[in-house]
Parts: structure tokens; sequence; C-alpha cells
């Protein structure tokens, strides 16, 4: 069976492989600064100049650069280059994912997942 040009056991190891880590999300989520970033990436995209500023200076350039590669490890941000910028925006479809994976695994009463306990 075919879905475009990926057959039925493709498209399951590409759905596979595209499920996001909730290790990753968790570690990414337990920086502040890190939530911080996210906040202000949140629905606009922005470089890492920006941030610097929007993060009052308290964060130097070559730390928000670490910070923004653990959030694209963790598949959060998308990325996109315009010239010699790179503008980086909150992937809200992966947060959201990565939330409804973590609730049903561990809250599945609450998190919509009929199974009781999943792991």
């Amino acid at each position: 069976m075919k879905d475009g040009n990926l057959t039925h056991r493709q498209l399951s190891m590409y759905n596979a492989a595209m499920k996001p880590d909730t290790v990753e999300f968790a570690k990414a989520l337990a920086d502040e600064t890190r939530q911080e970033i996210m906040h202000h990436l949140c629905c606009q995209w922005l470089n890492v100049t920006d941030l610097v500023e929007r993060l009052g200076g308290r964060v130097n350039q070559p730390t928000v650069s670490h910070h923004l590669k653990r959030l694209a490890q963790a598949g959060l941000v998308l990325e996109r280059r315009a010239g010699r910028h790179r503008y980086y925006t909150l992937d809200q479809e992966r947060v959201a994912q990565c939330c409804r994976i973590l609730a049903i695994d561990f809250a599945p009463q609450i998190g919509g997942d009929s199974r009781q306990g999943s792991r």
C-alpha cells in the first residue's frame, strides 16, 4: 500500500522517527532562560541579536545561540535564513504534540487517553 511516494512501512518508520523525544523536551524546558526564549519566539521570527535585546542583555549572544541549539535539538524551534541572519520561531505544533504525549503517558485520565498507564 502506497501513500504518495512512501510505502506504508516507510511512512510508519518516518512517523516513528518524527515522534518527539519527551526527555529532550523536558530537558529543554528545564532551563528558565530557554523558557523565556521560547516565550519570545512564540508567534514571531527573531534572530539572536533580537533575543539578546529582548532578554535585556542579561544573556550574551553565544549563550543565546547555545540555548537555541538545545531548543533545535529538541525540535522546538523552526529556523530560516535571510541573508547572513538566521531567524527562529517556536514550533507551536511540536510543543503541543510533546505536551499531548506527556499527558497521555503520565495523566491518561486527564490527557484524553482511555488506556491505564501506557508505559
